[in-house]
Parts: C-alpha cells; sequence; structure tokens
C-alpha cells in the first residue's frame, strides 16, 4: 500500500503489523482527558479521538487497467452502532458499494480491464485500518487535484447515515467542484477545541466552512457569556495560518422539534445562533460569509428527510449538498 496516495487526513499511524489508520486529527502529543466528558459517565472517554481516527473523506485515486483490486481492510464499532461502507468510484460514478463486517476482511471489487480513474472512499463510520491495496494490473496513484478545502463540523458534517463515503454532504460538494477535501465532521465533538483550530490554522487551504453549534447546544457546552468569545478566539486562530482565506460559517440547520427549547444552559438553538453570529460578526472580516443554517432546509424539507429528531437521512444530506454547493465558491 506504500504506492497508495491517500489523502483527506492529517496522520498516518503505522502498527507493528502494517495496518494504517488515518487520523484526522494529529494524536501525538495530545491529552486525550482534555476533551473528555467529565461527569458524564453515559459518555466514554476519547470519543472525540475516536471521531478523528474514523477516515471520514479519506480516499485515494488510481489510473488503472485492472481487473480486480484488492481492499485489505480491519473494522472495529468502537463507539459507533454502525460501520459504514467502501465506496469504489470507476470515473467519477460510483462502481461499487461494499458492506464492512467487524474485524479483519479482503474486498474484491472487479473492473472492466481498461484504462479509468479509480477512486476508494474509506467508511465514515467506524474504527477503521487499512494494510494493502492490491491490483491484477498495471496501476498508477494519481495525486490529488483541484484547491484544498477544509470543513469542520459535527456529525451533521460526518454524516454517518449517508448512503456511503462518497455520498456525505461534504463529498458531494468536493466532488462537484472537483475540489481536494478535508473533511473535519466529528460527530457529537465539534466543540470548537484548540486542537481542532490549530488543526485547520495549520493545514493549507483555499476555502475553509465552518459549521457551529449543534453539539454546543446539545452537549450545553458555553453559556449565552461564554459562546460568542469562544467562537472569536476559534476565528482568530484559524486566521493566524489563513489571513485571507474565504471562510464560511454555518449556524445550525434546523431541527423541528427542538427549535424553541432551552438546553441545560438555558439557550435555544436560536440563542445559538445569535451567538455564533455575534461572535464571528466581532472580527469585522471582509473575507468571512455568514449562512443562515435555517435557510439550507425547510421545516417541512426537515421532517421529511430526518432520520430522526436532529439528523438528515441520505436523501437530506443529498439535498444539503445541494443546496451549499453553489455557496461554496472559490473567488475568482
Amino acid at each position: 500500500m506504500s504506492d497508495a496516495l491517500w489523502t483527506g487526513y492529517r496522520f498516518r499511524e503505522v502498527d507493528a503489523d502494517g495496518w494504517s489508520t488515518f487520523w484526522r486529527l494529529d494524536p501525538r502529543g495530545q491529552a486525550p482527558g482534555l476533551h473528555d466528558w467529565h461527569g458524564r459517565p453515559d459518555r466514554p472517554g476519547d470519543r472525540l479521538w475516536s471521531r478523528a481516527a474514523t477516515p471520514a473523506g479519506v480516499r485515494a485515486s488510481w489510473r488503472t487497467s485492472a481487473t480486480q483490486v484488492r481492499l485489505e481492510l480491519r473494522a472495529a464499532l468502537d463507539i459507533y452502532t454502525t460501520i459504514a461502507p467502501v465506496d469504489v468510484l470507476v470515473d467519477g460514478e460510483l462502481h461499487q458499494r461494499c458492506e464492512v463486517a467487524i474485524g479483519e476482511q479482503q474486498l474484491l471489487i472487479d473492473l472492466p480491464g481498461t484504462d479509468l480513474d479509480l477512486t476508494i472512499w474509506l467508511p465514515q463510520a467506524g474504527a477503521i485500518a487499512v494494510r494493502a491495496v492490491d491490483f491484477t494490473g498495471e496501476a498508477v496513484p494519481s495525486p490529488p487535484t483541484g484547491p484544498r478545502w477544509i470543513t469542520y463540523g459535527s456529525s451533521i458534517t460526518q454524516c454517518t447515515g449517508a448512503y456511503g463515503p462518497s455520498e456525505t454532504w461534504p463529498a458531494l460538494v468536493a466532488r462537484r467542484h472537483g475540489w481536494d477535501l478535508t473533511a473535519m465532521g466529528f460527530a457529537g465533538e465539534c466543540h470548537l477545541d484548540p486542537v481542532a483550530a490549530r488543526t485547520i490554522r495549520d493545514t493549507p487551504a483555499r476555502l475553509i466552512s465552518l459549521c457551529l453549534g449543534i453539539n454546543i447546544y446539545g452537549g450545553a457546552t458555553f453559556s449565552g457569556r461564554t459562546l460568542p468569545g469562544q467562537v472569536e478566539s476559534f476565528l482568530h486562530t484559524v486566521r493566524d495560518g489563513h489571513p485571507h482565506t474565504p471562510i464560511v460559517l454555518i449556524t445550525p440547520i434546523v431541527a423541528p422539534k427542538l427549535e424553541g427549547k432551552p438546553n441545560e444552559v438555558g439557550l435555544t438553538l436560536d440563542d445559538i445562533r445569535a451567538c455564533v453570529e455575534l461572535g464571528a460578526r466581532s472580527l469585522a472580516d471582509p473575507d468571512l460569509q455568514l449562512i443562515d443554517g435555517r435557510t439550507v432546509l425547510t421545516p417541512e424539507e426537515a421532517k421529511a428527510l430526518y432520520a430522526d429528531d436532529l439528523h438528515p437521512g441520505p436523501d437530506g444530506y443529498r439535498l444539503i449538498a445541494d443546496r451549499l454547493a453553489p455557496l461554496l465558491t472559490l473567488p475568482l
């Protein structure tokens, strides 16, 4: 697998048996306990790092005329309830969606044997490691192309419930625009952590988008007193590495059954949206654009397309991509 050009991760860890874990946040030198839910026995420790070790958005591409590709994979549930599939794309279109079981396995994908572009997208849910990718025929790795786009957010950015990893809304937007995606969606763990801000700061990008607020509402992470300042601080850190990179900040999309309900610190979703906007506008940043999340989906669409009170189903993620793709653009 040494000749595979995987992309979309921050740090690749290879264990003694040759299994590679693609970390979307670099765990080296970090203190995992800083991000634990202290006093919450219902939430096990290291949740942020479990999400960061999941290869959402991680993929590799080849130009190949092979008749088959073999992917050696290891999967576990960890804190997940399901493991997402592997998507195999041929010339940009879904060729095969491979279900992934718990444990070590080999996925065998038959190919036409003609000269084509092949992309493998790793699962966006589950604890995943990869050891080998082998072809029965010539295969030349294709480096990432297009401008890099970083997007940071919650489960609604990780999209564990999408049909497959190539159909999360960030993947759909990136494929439509021809961008090199770095997907920093961490289900339940988008809490303006400094390690996330530093990672964005230190990763070259032509566009950055941030979907902020829904986990802060659910976790009662900040109060109305502290949230605007935390948003301002997070954006200042990002700006230290990206003085003029366009940033798009999206407030929480609609959650019909939660709207108007105060959380444990007394904030409604509209309060969260107002605090996030206040923190962003305090920078008076001409390269920062705000999108009101309530304009992305209507309440009627949410009721029809959500899998629960909060999360879009697979078709909901497709619609989010359709709505956001025209708004997420690069300057000429």
